[in-house]
């Protein structure tokens, strides 16, 4: 007789990935030796169960590929389903626990207690024969010793899970039961009803638990716990399978990265290791990368529009060509799915927002002229493609007198928003002329650029923290400064500052005047030129007091010291 085994999954929660891993064996062992796959939903527990857990489990079993060849077709309890030895739902199975219950009665095997039905246990040891974990003899415990006897049917009449099990996998033919180790101290119980019942119990194989990296058991909230996650995080159900292949199964040749069909072929339970099993994350994402590298190229393309529209980005709206160049540009860089809107979501939107932190080293008054320059090599360039432009930047930076990185960095940044992504020059190929040129156009305007704003991010003067400053007595005193300073923010030429400062005098002394109090409120400790700090040792912060040293000047000496 060829091996039927099952997969019993109670819907009171999420897919673990160590339910994940047991159907997995299951479906393996029977796919090694030619047998059958059953799904059961074990869904007695009316209290806990839920129909959107069933959904959960049916459609992680479909995505991993796990197809059962008897059990529910449908989360229906009372829906179809394939196989002859159904219902598959166990609440639709009632009457078979009540009919066997009868059975144990009439045999003087079980008795009422208390309106409940509990089952005359054996006070014997009972030998487990385990494939996996050796032969285990199981005594019976000091508290077992005063009352070895256990409830099959509750006084409600809802019959216990060790009743529904060993009942179901009677009635279904199961020859092997492969589950987890923390099953093995309800083996005995089960061994004994099944003797109750005039027939041999199955061949048992336990298989060892899933820990986290650290030893510590693996509880839902754990990475890597619950199966839906993977899904929406968007990693490939081969690479999930290979992963879970190897948590607690050694294939021979210590090969880790297997194709399916080589897994099917080696798979045995003599091969389960028997001690526990630790979720390498690592491991996983190497494994999700090296199936990503291989896929083809309409899976790819699929896959990669599916992420995007799950982010909010619709590439219907961009021609075919260009979504398909894109996306060949991406092929090999990332892991997971999910990274995939963030890495190269710039090809498919107008407004690209740059990374802040990126943004303070890269854009910065020194990078605004090389920025035009390349624009301007750019914008002449004889073709836009990948060889051209690079050409183009790398002869750029030679003539600027710098390296070709001090150009690549700020480039990148202003037509990706990102400081990595796909290849430069490939990337500007696929955006095209017009979107590039757009964009390096659009950032040169950016405030980072601006000669002034370098000077009041040096004294911590900037408008979000004088808006932030705990005391708004000492806001509403500097009006003037607060009108110049966002005047000031949306300039980027140093002579048009200087005019500025010029034009509104007052705005300019209540500037200096606010840079020393800011920082004198702050106790922050401010250099200037040290003729400067003298003559403002002498002042009083009077208008007149400090005509000698005109505040143009103080501040346009600030800004040059401070390049």
């Amino acid at each position: 007789m060829k091996p039927r085994v099952r997969f019993a999954p109670s819907p009171t929660g999420y897919l673990h990935i160590g339910g994940a891993r047991t159907a997995l064996f299951n479906w393996l062992y029977a796919r090694h030796t030619g047998g059958t796959f059953i799904l059961r939903i074990e869904d007695t527990d009316a209290a806990r169960n839920s129909q959107e857990a069933v959904d959960v489990i049916l459609t992680g079993l479909r995505w991993l590929g796990l197809d059962w060849d008897e059990g529910p077709l449908t989360g229906d309890a009372t829906g179809p389903s394939q196989g002859d030895r159904g219902p598959y739902f166990q609440s639709q199975r009632k009457e078979n626990y009540q009919r066997r219950v009868e059975a144990l009665l009439s045999r003087d095997l079980a008795y009422e207690h208390e309106g409940a039905i509990k089952f005359k246990m054996t006070r014997e040891p009972v030998t487990i024969p385990d494939l996996v974990v050796g032969e285990v003899v199981r005594k019976l415990t000091d508290r077992e010793e005063a009352d070895p006897d256990f409830v099959i049917l509750r006084s409600d009449g809802q019959p216990v899970f060790h009743l529904t099990n060993v009942v179901d996998d009677l009635e279904m033919g199961i020859t092997h039961v492969i589950r987890g180790e923390d099953h093995l101290s309800n083996t005995a119980r089960h061994i004994a009803l099944f003797r109750a019942f005039g027939v041999p119990p199955p061949n048992y194989a336990h298989i060892p638990l899933i820990l986290n990296a650290d030893g510590t058991k693996m509880s839902k909230r754990d990475t890597g716990a619950s199966l839906p996650n993977y899904l929406e995080e968007g990693f490939l159900p081969e690479a999930v399978v290979n992963f879970l292949c190897l948590l607690g199964w050694s294939p021979k040749e210590n090969r880790e990265k297997l194709t399916l069909a080589e897994t099917i072929e080696r798979f045995d339970l003599p091969q389960i290791l028997r001690h526990n099993a630790r979720f390498d994350h690592e491991k996983l994402l190497w494994l999700q990368g090296e199936y990503a590298r291989e896929l083809n190229d309409d899976r790819f393309y699929e896959l990669a529009v599916h992420a995007f529209a799950k982010a909010g980005m619709d590439t219907n709206k961009f021609p075919l060509t260009y979504v398909k160049a894109a996306l060949d540009t991406c092929k090999g860089k990332f892991k997971l799915f999910s990274e995939l809107p963030g890495y190269a979501g710039f090809y498919f939107t107008d407004q690209v927002e740059y990374n802040v932190e990126a943004a303070k080293k890269d854009f910065v008054p020194e990078n605004k002229p090389r920025l035009e320059k390349l624009r301007d090599a750019f914008a002449a360039a004889p073709k836009f493609d990948a060889a051209t432009l690079e050409a183009t930047l790398k002869e750029t930076a030679k003539a600027l007198g710098v390296k070709a990185g001090v150009l690549v960095h700020p480039c990148r940044l202003a037509v990706t928003g990102n400081t990595a992504g796909p290849s430069l020059y490939h990337l500007l190929e696929v955006l095209g002329k017009e979107k590039v040129m757009a964009r390096v156009e659009r950032v040169l305007t950016h405030p980072g650029f601006s000669v002034v704003l370098k000077f009041i991010l040096r004294f911590g003067i900037i408008v979000r923290d004088l808006h932030g400053l705990p005391n708004a007595e000492y806001v509403a005193s500097k009006p003037r400064a607060f009108e110049l300073f966002q005047k000031l923010r949306r300039i980027a030429i140093e002579p048009e500052v200087k005019q500025v400062l010029q034009e509104d005098r007052d705005g300019a002394f209540s500037v200096l005047c606010a840079c020393v109090d800011f920082a004198n409120f702050r106790g922050t400790l401010i250099s200037f030129p040290d003729i400067v700090a003298a003559k403002i040792e002498d002042t009083e912060w009077d208008r007149d007091g400090i005509t000698s040293v005109p505040v143009t000047w103080f501040l346009m000496n600030a800004i040059h010291a401070m390049k």
